[in-house]
């Protein structure tokens, strides 16, 4: 079976050693396990909904985006504002997955935090058998 380069490096990875983004690199920690004819990927996503996260499969490239918003009020017995917290974050990932595949072949569940996606391994193209060419 051929094996999807992209799949196993991260294209990106090399310019996000930057101090500015290793943040966004701790997010959307993934394991690619590969099982007879499918591919599973294990993407970590903790405190994020199943709402908050989106799937998009374009150019034979699989991109996952999760976005999340939180507030969280303090308040006295009276009611007054004693401090209020605002979080808001997205994260995203592309990892490409070969031009054949459609959406139909792609199967995603979202359980205690853990985005489990299948999807099956890409078949070669079947290489044609030889042809004469003719000379002029």
């Amino acid at each position: 079976m051929k094996r999807l380069p992209g799949l196993f490096n991260d294209s990106f990875d090399e310019v996000f050693k930057d101090p500015f983004f290793s943040r966004n690199m701790e997010y959307m920690k993934t394991d690619i396990r590969e099982k007879d004819n499918t591919y599973i990927l294990e993407v970590e996503l903790p405190g994020y909904q199943k709402e908050d996260i989106h799937m998009e499969l374009q150019n034979g490239y699989l991109s996952i985006q999760a976005a999340h918003h939180q507030v969280k009020e303090d308040k006295d017995d009276k009611g007054n504002l004693i401090r209020q917290e605002r979080y808001s974050g997205t994260c995203k990932r592309s990892f490409y997955v070969g031009d054949n595949l459609m959406e139909s072949d792609i199967h995603a569940s979202f359980q205690n935090g853990e985005l489990t996606i299948t999807f099956p391994k890409e078949t070669p193209e079947k290489v044609e058998e030889s042809r004469f060419i003719p000379i002029e």
